[in-house]
């Protein structure tokens, strides 16, 4: 058992060299690049456009919603019965469309925002690939997970101009 431990211990002196080998390493601030990104105030743009109609019908909702409410406060007094339960169930009805509308209009923006996301992503990270192996670098990492780096070995700024002259 001690041959074992000591050839174990004799290989890991003779490799431990070899390990030690100088490693170029950079960072990136991968919020700077994509909150930076040419195409990323473009893509709010036609987001907002595209659901544009939906969103109006959703806030026309929340108006007449809002109109029913204070038409209900307002006029109660002077209602009969019969009137307060029809206007009570047109405000259940409203919000029920509003919820149902709004959650829709919600999710479906949500996954578009990610499927954007995904895109500039996806173009962030083959122009952190490119600048990597043009520069010669064996590691990069996210600038928040490293406690200090040399200003130097931030390739940010180098990712964002590959990014916009790949478009």
């Amino acid at each position: 058992m001690k041959k074992v431990i000591a050839t174990a211990a004799l290989m890991l002196a003779t490799l431990a060299p070899a390990a030690h080998a100088e490693q170029k390493i950079a960072v990136i601030d991968m919020g700077a690049v994509i909150a930076q990104h040419p195409e990323r105030e473009a893509v709010a743009q036609k987001m907002e456009q595209d659901f544009a109609e939906r969103i109006a019908a959703v806030r026309s909702l929340q108006e007449e919603l809002q109109e029913l409410a204070q038409k209900m406060q307002k006029d109660a007094a002077l209602m009969s019965d019969a009137q307060k339960t029809e206007m009570e169930r047109k405000g259940q009805s409203l919000q029920a469309d509003l919820q149902l509308k709004g959650q829709a209009l919600e999710e479906d923006m949500q996954k578009r925002q990610n499927d954007e996301q995904r895109k500039i992503l996806m173009q962030v990270q083959g122009a952190i690939q490119t600048v990597a192996e043009q520069g010669g670098y064996d590691i990069v990492l996210e600038a928040r997970s490293v406690v200090f780096a040399d200003e130097q070995h931030n390739i940010s700024a180098k990712v964002l101009e590959a990014v916009t002259k790949g478009n």
